[in-house]
């Protein structure tokens, strides 16, 4: 059974940083790729950042201000977000992904994490 637990959310004034963190058990993260996603009310959930073998891919939305990495060491997941801006306010969930990862599709998801509430104010 594999449980995702995200950490390091809160609020935080546009501009500033925060630092997301999975950690996994159960898991090793050696077949899917390990990612982020978004979600606000009303809205459908979005692909933001994901990793696999060394090799990134991000929404298009955070490029340059997000960076994902991961440490297999500890079984741990990141997302460090610089530059943070209203819109980035969201629920923020780690994901397990299969299939074409790159893509950042909810649908290509194999396992999720509970989420971690960002907030962005202006």
């Amino acid at each position: 059974q594999v449980h995702l637990v995200e950490s390091g959310g809160g609020s935080v004034q546009a501009g500033g940083s925060l630092r997301l963190s999975c950690v996994s058990t159960g898991y090793d993260f050696s077949g899917y790729a390990m990612g982020w996603f978004r979600q606000t009310p009303g809205k459908e959930r979005e692909g933001v950042a994901a990793i696999f073998r060394g090799v990134t891919a991000y929404a298009d939305s955070v490029k340059g201000r997000f960076t994902v990495s991961l440490d297999k060491a500890t079984k741990t997941l990141y997302l460090q977000m610089n530059s943070l801006k209203p819109e980035d306010t969201a629920m923020f969930y780690c994901a397990a992904i299969d299939g074409m990862w790159q893509r950042l599709r909810p649908e290509d998801v194999r396992y999720w994490g509970q989420g971690t509430q960002v907030t962005v104010s202006s």
